[in-house]
C-alpha cells in the first residue's frame, strides 16, 4: 500500500497574551508546546498540522504572536481555523505566512483538507453561514475527484453532554444535507468539545479531538472537568480513500 498522507490535528490551546498563565490547573501555553513536541517526535513524517480553533483564550495580537512563535518551531506547513474564543480578523493579521496561515483549502495528490468557519458572532454556539455553505458546495463540486477531510471548530453532532450540546453547530442538518451529494467527504473533524469522539453519520466519520490543555468529562449534564491529559489526533489518509485516525495523549 502506498504511504499515507499524515495530518496532525491539535485544537483548543487557549494561549494567553502572557506566558505562565494557569487555567483550570493547566499552563495552557506550556501544554500546547509539549503536545507539539511529543507529536513531532513520535510521528516523524507529518505532512500538515491542522489547528482547529480556540488558538487563544483572550484575542489580542500578542496572544496570536505567542501561538505563531510556537508553531514556527516546527517545519510542517500549518493551517489554522477560528473557534468561538478567536477574533478571526486579528488572527489573520498574525497567522498569515506561507508556512503558517488560515487557508480554507489544502490540496494534496489524492486528498484535500477544507477548513470551515463555524464561529457565530456574540455566541459560544456554532453556525455555518450561507456563504460558508456555498463555498463548501462549490469547492466540492470542483474537486469531486479528491477524497475530502472537513475541519471545523464546533461539533456537528451531539456529544451527549447537555451543557456542551447547547453550543454545537446550530444548522448542522444543512451541512449533512449538502454532503449527501458529495460522497468524496470521508470525515469531519472538530475541536471545541475538549474530549475524544468518534461517531458515524451518513457514512461520514465525525471525530472530536481532545484539547492541548484540559479536557471535559464526557456525557455530563453540567460543566465538568476530566483528569485526561492533553492530547492530539493523527490522521493517515491513503490514496484509495481509506483513512485511519488515532488519538494520542501527552506522556
Amino acid at each position: 500500500m502506498d504511504s499515507p498522507l499524515i495530518i496532525l490535528q491539535i485544537t483548543d490551546p487557549h494561549v494567553f497574551p502572557k506566558a505562565g498563565v494557569i487555567m483550570e490547573g493547566v499552563n495552557t501555553e506550556e501544554s500546547f508546546h509539549q503536545v507539539l513536541k511529543q507529536a513531532h517526535h513520535k510521528h516523524k513524517d507529518i505532512n500538515t498540522v491542522l489547528v482547529s480553533g480556540d488558538l487563544v483564550q483572550h484575542p489580542s495580537l500578542s496572544s496570536y504572536q505567542r501561538v505563531y512563535k510556537i508553531l514556527k518551531e516546527y517545519p510542517s506547513p500549518t493551517v489554522c481555523l477560528p473557534g468561538n474564543h478567536d477574533n478571526f480578523d486579528l488572527m489573520q493579521q498574525v497567522i498569515n505566512t506561507e508556512q503558517i496561515n488560515c487557508n480554507k483549502q489544502l490540496i494534496f495528490k489524492h486528498w484535500q483538507l477544507i477548513c470551515l468557519n463555524s464561529k457565530k458572532n456574540k455566541s459560544e454556539a456554532g453556525y455555518l453561514s450561507i456563504s460558508e455553505l456555498d463555498y463548501l458546495q462549490q469547492t466540492l463540486q470542483k474537486t469531486a475527484h479528491l477524497y475530502t477531510l472537513l475541519a471545523v471548530h464546533h461539533h456537528p453532532v451531539p456529544t451527549e453532554s447537555l451543557w456542551m450540546d447547547t453550543m454545537m453547530i446550530e444548522n448542522s442538518d444543512a451541512l449533512f444535507s449538502l454532503l449527501e451529494a458529495h460522497p468524496q467527504v470521508k470525515a469531519i473533524s472538530c475541536g471545541h468539545i475538549h474530549q475524544e469522539m468518534n461517531i458515524q453519520r451518513n457514512n461520514i466519520m465525525v471525530l472530536g479531538t481532545p484539547s492541548t490543555c484540559f479536557q471535559f468529562k464526557p456525557k455530563c449534564s453540567d460543566y465538568t472537568l476530566d483528569d485526561t491529559p492533553p492530547g492530539y489526533r493523527i490522521f493517515k489518509l491513503y490514496p484509495d480513500g481509506h483513512l485511519e485516525s488515532t488519538v494520542h495523549y501527552l506522556n
